[in-house]
């Protein structure tokens, strides 16, 4: 259950995301959680598809989760230059990133459910043995800590009008994509 709630919510983390940063504002910083947010929808989706498949024993499931991890990682990969090189664009040539409460709305909520959903990922991925799962709650654990940076940036803009914040937080959710690629490549390398 709580992996189709995490579903759930990373379907509604990416479309506001998406709305929010693209159509109502100009925000990188949505849009680099937004892009985050799809890779943890993918990484929830094979983690259910894991749990589906050993609830009901079948074998070879950790050659597909170390498939979809290793996508998943590549994905991470590919998102950074995409992201930066947007916010670099769009700062050299003066855009300035407007917040919106749809934003700040999305980035509040997963400040609320991200520590909830991380603690029982971990909880239960520690207490049934199920490393997938546990993989699974770092990235819950980064979306909380993204989500954080990313509210903070949203705030300032929002409500002191320093267009800049929202740059500032895209670097910082930027260092979290790259901390969390770097614990993927440890992870798959470990394996």
């Amino acid at each position: 259950m709580l992996e189709y709630f995490s579903l759930g919510w990373m379907s509604v983390e990416v479309i506001a995301s998406v709305i929010a940063g693209f159509i109502i504002g100009k925000s990188f910083a949505l849009l680099a959680f937004g892009g985050d947010s799809v890779i943890e929808l993918i990484s929830a989706y094979a983690v259910l598809g894991y749990l589906r498949k050993s609830s009901r024993g079948i074998s070879d499931i950790e050659s597909e989760s170390e498939g979809t991890e290793k996508i998943a990682t590549l994905l991470l990969f590919l998102l950074m230059p995409v992201i930066a090189g947007g916010a670099i664009y769009s700062f050299h040539l003066g855009i300035e990133p407007k917040a919106s409460l749809l934003g700040i709305a999305v980035a509040v909520g997963a400040v609320i459910i991200m520590p909830i959903v991380w603690k029982e990922k971990k909880r239960i991925g520690t207490d049934g043995n199920i490393p997938p799962l546990t993989i699974d709650a770092i990235e819950s654990a980064t979306c909380f800590f993204m989500s954080v940076a990313l509210l903070g940036g949203l705030l300032i803009n929002f409500f002191l009008h320093i267009t800049w914040a929202d740059y500032v937080a895209t670097v910082i959710i930027l260092g979290f994509v790259a901390l969390e690629i770097r614990e993927s490549i440890e992870d798959i390398r470990a394996k």
